[in-house]
This record gives C-alpha cells, structure tokens and sequence, in this order.
C-alpha cells in the first residue's frame, strides 16, 4: 500500500524547521510531501536547503487548508493520503497502525491516531484528541475533549473506535474516495471541512476510525490561534453551512434555527464581556451563512432522518445541555449519563 505523508505549509518557515525531522525520521518508506500555499516566506527555500528528500508542491495561491489540500492532492499519486498539519509532532511507528488499517479494510474511508498536547504532553489536544463526535444540533466534541476541556490521559480510550470525524490535524484518507467525493469542501477555506468530508464518507458507506495505537502531538493555533476572531468566524459560519449541506431537510431547519439562537446568545455574551471581534465574527457568520444560502441549496443530497441517526459518532443529546446545564465536563460522564 503506498501512502503519501502530506503537510499543508502556508509561511510556516519556522515551523517546518521544528516538526518536519520527526516525520521524515519516521515515516518509513512512506513519500513525504508538503505543499506550499504560495508562502511569501522562505519556506521553499528552506525545504531546499534542510529537507532536500521532501517533495514539493507550490500552488499558485493561497486557497486555505480545504483548497491548498485540494489543488496539491492533484500532482500526488497514493492509496492514502495522510494529511497532516506542520505543527505535528509524531512518534515512531506511528504510520503501521495506519497503513495495516487501510490494508486490512477496503470501507475504512478515514482515521485519525490519537492527538496530544504538544505543549501538555499529558493531556489531549483539541483538534481531534481520541476521535471526533458531533450532537444532535451539530455541535462537534472528541473522546478526551468537550469545549474547551482537555482531558488527561485515560487509558478508557486506548480502544480503536468507529467515530463521526477525524480531525484535519493528522487525517489519513483513502485516496480513491477523497477524490470520488470531490475532496474538501474549498468554501469553507479553513475549519469544518474535515467533519464534511466524514460526514460525506460515511454517508457512502465508509467508516471513520481513531486508531489508538497511533500517536502524535499537535502544537494548536500554528496559523489562527485558538481564541482569534477569525477562528472564531471560520468556526460559526462554516459550521451552519455544513448543517445546511448535510442535514436532511426537517431536521436542517429545527437545528439551523436552534443554532441561530445559541449563537446569537454568544454574541450577546461576548458583547457584554467587552469581546468586540468575537462578537463581529459571530455576527459576519451569520450574514456569510445567509449568502451562501444559493450554493447550500444546490448541493443538498436529501438524506433521510433515518440515515443521519444511523452514523456512527453521533450523539443523540445535546453537549450545550450536558456540558453547561448538568455539569458534565467529561467524554465520558457525558457519553455513559446520555
């Protein structure tokens, strides 16, 4: 089976100095890649000069993570894809447990291993931690994290698991499907897109898989930092298009609406706690979502109720109401309460 290691680097000069050495000491005979998204840093150069063994691809502009992996993907011929953010750091043997995965079953559409802190190696990390899930309303959160909570690590989640998504830091992806599926969704130009294109996969009958026995740590934030406005932006808006594309058409309308007012809540939230660029980032997304009303419109699929609740990694309740109202903090207070 060959595999394909792929890192998306926009001006990650820096970066690329400090976590590419472990990928390419322990990525096999994997091919590694990076595709740069027109830096107008010394990227390139730098990939000349200190990995002259990784291939590259230079896209003639800057397309975000959904349009950089997209337009790069094109040129690199591989059964999988491993896409992986240049602010990861991996662990040997971390691609076996990958590559036997996707050799051993052909409906296995995609996998993430498990993310830690890179700056907490204790503890998950985010983007991912130990398999992506997503409630009722649409809200996405991770065995090992929920919100903003991070947990430590618990030997409850050393089991592989079939889940909703798996995270866009270090997403592995059957090469034959991403493209059959047309890729990343590109409006979205960073955040969302993976849950998309998971959501799209086991819609046609692959599965999505944390495969536990893979390891890597994510430093988070290496081009938006956690708590930047436009994080928050990409997040609220690509978040309703995403329920508007996949939602089958009555639950799109009662979780599009539900989602308004939460969100409208947050504004209201971080209007009063004097976050002014939170609260317009909120506020564009809502307007950016009702412009991009035409094209949600021309993809819908019209799934049905039925198949929705049948994907795995969905949770059947509401996190807002268990993490907020009854207090639960963690995975699995959450998952076995529910």
């Amino acid at each position: 089976m060959h595999i394909a290691v792929v890192v998306l680097n926009y001006n990650g000069r820096d970066l690329l100095k400090t976590y590419l050495p472990s990928i390419v000491k322990y990525s096999g005979e994997a091919d590694v890649w990076v595709i740069d998204n027109d830096s107008t840093d010394d990227s390139v150069e730098v990939l000349k000069s200190y990995f002259p063994q990784v291939k590259c691809v230079v896209n003639p502009k800057n397309t975000g993570y959904a349009g950089g992996y997209n337009q790069g993907l094109q040129t690199i011929c591989a059964d999988v894809y491993v896409l992986i953010n240049s602010d990861v750091r991996v662990t040997e043997g971390w691609l076996h447990p990958i590559t036997r995965a996707f050799a051993a079953d052909p409906k296995l559409g995609a996998a993430q291993p498990i993310i830690l802190d890179d700056k907490k190696n204790s503890h998950y990390e985010y983007a991912g931690a130990a398999g992506g899930f997503i409630d009722r309303f649409g809200y996405p959160f991770c065995r090992g994290r929920v919100f903003d909570e991070l947990e430590a690590i618990n030997p409850e989640y050393n089991h592989d698991i079939d889940c909703f998504w798996a995270s866009g830091a270090c997403l592995a992806v059957r090469a034959e499907a991403f493209h059959k599926l047309g890729g990343f969704y590109e409006a979205y130009f960073a955040h969302m897109e993976e849950i998309d294109l998971c959501w799209r996969l086991q819609s046609h009958g692959y599965a999505i898989r944390c495969l536990t026995k893979s390891k890597v740590y994510h430093l988070g934030g290496g081009t938006l930092t956690y708590q930047n406005p436009r994080k928050v932006y990409l997040n609220f808006r690509n978040n309703l298009i995403m329920l508007g594309r996949q939602l089958p058409h009555r639950d799109r309308i009662r979780v599009v609406f539900f989602r308004m007012v939460l969100d409208g809540i947050s504004a209201i939230r971080f209007l009063l706690t004097g976050k002014w660029g939170f609260f317009s980032s909120i506020v564009k997304a809502h307007v950016d979502y009702y412009r991009h009303l035409g094209a949600i419109k021309r993809y819908r699929q019209n799934r049905t109720a039925a198949e929705w609740r049948a994907l795995n990694g969905r949770y059947h309740r509401s996190i807002v109401w268990d993490y907020f109202v009854r207090g639960k903090k963690r995975f699995t207070d959450i998952i076995n309460a529910g």
